[in-house]
């Protein structure tokens, strides 16, 4: 199996990446995804965050409340850092146990979603590394018609690598600026190339 790692700056179209990717018959596992399970109330990894941020950071229903936890933890590394360390374990846990079920059953690709991939030095899992990129202004457009602010968007920047850092680091990069078109067409290319590079390997 060939496995892919996705990553890129927040706003910049990795969901996008990995539905065109889905689309054509890659199976795609998503961290973000992961993570929310992992928070859902009777989960052990939620009483670990109310234990660490106070009983108040879980609403009435028992559900986590996300924003507010969010507006901590990207105010404060050091907030930020104990969430992670929490989290991160478990969800690398839950993706690398998907990428080899995914292996026995002998399917041919899969991509793993993951924004902090270089940061949590998840590279050496994968074949390949794609980077999925924009502009600085495609990239605050988009946040800001999520309603982020230019400070919540400048903390959660701050929180990641440079996206210069993480394309020089990657083997593909996916520029997002243009036509939902265009970028399929880059994904259709970068799938070309893997799939051809590894039937010269094998």
């Amino acid at each position: 199996m060939i496995a892919l790692g996705l990553t890129g700056g927040v706003g910049m179209g990795k969901s996008t990446s990995a539905n065109f990717f889905a689309a054509r018959g890659v199976k795609v596992i998503d961290t973000d995804e992961i993570a929310r399970e992992l928070v859902e109330p009777g989960q052990p990894a939620l009483g670990e965050i109310q234990t660490a941020f106070g009983s108040d950071i879980v609403a009435a229903d028992g559900r986590l409340k996300r924003d507010e936890l969010a507006a901590r933890i990207f105010a404060d590394s050091r907030q930020r850092e104990r969430l992670e360390a929490i989290l991160h374990p478990r969800i690398r846990e839950r993706w690398l146990g998907e990428t080899k079920r995914l292996m026995a059953e002998k399917i041919g690709e899969c991509v793993v979603v993951i924004p902090l991939l270089f940061e949590t030095q998840a590279q050496s899992h994968f074949d390949r590394v794609i980077c999925v990129a924009c502009s600085p202004a495609q990239q605050q457009q988009r946040l800001s018609e999520r309603g982020w602010t230019i400070e919540h968007i400048q903390e959660r920047m701050a929180a990641q690598w440079p996206i210069e850092k993480k394309m020089a680091a990657s083997d593909f990069v996916v520029w997002t600026d243009g036509s939902l078109e265009a970028h399929a067409g880059q994904i259709d290319l970068v799938l070309s190339k893997v799939r051809k590079s590894e039937s010269t390997r094998t």
